[in-house]
């Protein structure tokens, strides 16, 4: 008798921006397609790590991590540890040199190849290092191991065409390359047919959606056509570059009734001088009058930003005309960055690198003023009804005071608590409450009445769905026969018994 071992386990560490997210969304379904199952607990048989090359401490913390990596492999026999995302695209064979108990590095272009890789790396006892200068297949088409049944990622795009001086993307990623319209309302629609109600368009540019077959008012379009498919209660995108928003775009969020109250427009610098210097191709009037348009159509929408603090050459005047333009947009919140040198960038050679405690000064008082900011726009909401889709989790303290999560349809990230004797909600149903509490980064509600208005979802039921699937103990093992290809290759799995083989 011939019984199959174990299937061997992974984990997916992401580093980086929504799009590594829906990478490694990607990464583990290409990895369940070729038999591996995730790990629930203790360590993995396969680490892999989905790098970012954006961030000022990304290097440190990836080779942090495989530091402490090394000692678990040589503790754990077969263990292999994989590096791909825009780190790897960048170093290429410099992680190797750094640390060569890695067994597989893979590009940006390439990551369909990961399951292949790990067996070649297995079978030769080598490393396997596999870069390509372009898009070998579009990730879209690969397998997804999504982590919310209630809500999805979709890439309308990968890469980017801008020149922005202090950005390393295009040259990680490539050329902008648009999907079809058809394919990307076919994955919408196979998501919300699995029980998502949300999903979140992702592109480096996404308003620059149709570049590359001709159409400039591609992306208006797809947002009115994702607002006609059935059950898809809620459309988010993220990131829009100023230069191309256009008013077809705006119309087309107020007039599709899925489409949320929200954007996320990256301003990095409230300096014309500054914003000239990054190559960003529009000046802080032009941003603050697409915010104006869009508040005209949308008086609730919550806007959020980027900032990027001591570009080279920025003074206290610049400085001060970023504060201006932060106090003018009144943004529900903002993610700030200290410029760091990105070597491979035409600003790391640029002139008048501002030093670290000017940079950091300066990123304190922008803190402060968008603390406060965010304080006072989440205060004008007390008192008003928000529907909440409930999220699985959002933070130790919910635990801890017995609470629930998620986020208005704006996109703030709401707590609250369920009354005794209350329906309780599964993630994805939505709830009815009312906002008793503000603070600069989330808002505290309760039902208006003694018991908790609950909507129970599609969503709701693919959870409950899930956490069945999750608990539920196979009769038989599942070997190669009974598994989907998907056209990728499946990992060796040793058997035991008479006729044993060898992977």
């Amino acid at each position: 008798m011939t019984v199959l071992a174990q299937p061997r386990t992974y984990e997916v560490r992401t580093f980086g921006c929504q799009m590594n997210v829906h990478d490694s969304e990607r990464l583990s379904g290409s990895l369940e397609a070729a038999g591996y199952v995730r790990a629930d607990g203790g360590v993995a048989d396969v680490v892999v790590i989905n790098t970012c090359a954006v961030r000022e401490n990304a290097d440190n913390k990836l080779y942090g991590t495989l530091g402490h990596l090394a000692s678990t492999k040589r503790e754990h026999e077969g263990m292999q540890i994989a590096v791909g995302g825009c780190l790897a695209q960048k170093d290429k064979s410099v992680i190797l040199d750094k640390a060569p108990w890695v067994d597989v590095v893979f590009g940006t272009h390439n990551m369909g190849s990961l399951p292949s890789l790990l067996e070649r790396a297995r079978h030769n006892d080598e490393a396997q290092i596999e870069i390509l200068e372009s898009l070998e297949i579009f990730p879209s088409t690969l397998p997804t191991r999504r982590d919310s049944t209630h809500s999805g990622w979709v890439s309308i795009s990968v890469g980017c065409n801008n020149t922005c001086t202090f950005c390393i993307v295009p040259s990680l990623r490539g050329k902008e390359k648009d999907r079809r319209p058809g394919d990307i309302l076919s994955e919408i629609g196979m998501l919300v047919a699995d029980g998502a109600i949300e999903v979140t368009l992702l592109g480096q540019n996404v308003n620059s959606y149709g570049v590359e077959f001709g159409d400039r008012l591609a992306f208006g379009k797809l947002l009115r056509a994702a607002g006609e498919i059935e059950g898809l209660e809620r459309v988010r995108f993220t990131s829009p570059h100023p230069a191309a928003f256009t008013d077809d775009v705006i119309d087309a969020m107020a007039e599709t009734s899925n489409v949320m109250p929200q954007l996320h427009m990256p301003l990095q610098s409230g300096s014309d001088r500054i914003l000239k210097a990054m190559r960003r191709s529009y000046r802080s009037e032009k941003f603050l009058g697409i915010l104006d348009r869009v508040r005209a159509k949308m008086p609730h929408a919550a806007i959020s930003t980027d900032i990027i603090v001591g570009f080279p050459g920025e003074t206290e005047e610049d400085f001060a005309e970023t504060l201006r333009v932060v106090e003018q947009a009144r943004f529900a919140s903002a993610y700030t960055f200290q410029y760091s040198i990105r070597p491979g960038t035409p600003a790391a050679t640029l002139p008048d690198q501002v030093p670290k405690e000017v940079v950091q000064e300066r990123y304190e008082r922008l803190i402060e003023l968008q603390e406060r900011i965010s304080a006072e726009e989440n205060q004008k909401l007390v008192g008003r009804t928000v529907e909440v889709l409930v999220a699985t989790s959002e933070g130790r303290r919910d635990v801890e005071r017995g609470r629930l999560s998620g986020r208005a349809e704006d996109n703030r990230l709401v707590h609250f608590e369920v009354p005794e004797g209350s329906q309780i909600p599964r993630p994805g149903d939505v709830v009815t409450v009312e906002v008793i509490r503000a603070a600069p980064h989330f808002l505290i509600a309760a039902p208006a009445g003694a018991e908790l208005p609950v909507r129970r979802t599609r969503a709701g039921d693919a959870w409950d769905r899930a956490e069945a699937e999750s608990c539920a103990v196979p009769a038989t093992p599942v070997d190669a026969a009974g598994r989907v290809s998907l056209g990728l290759p499946t990992i060796g799995l040793p058997t035991i018994g008479l006729h044993s083989t060898a992977s």
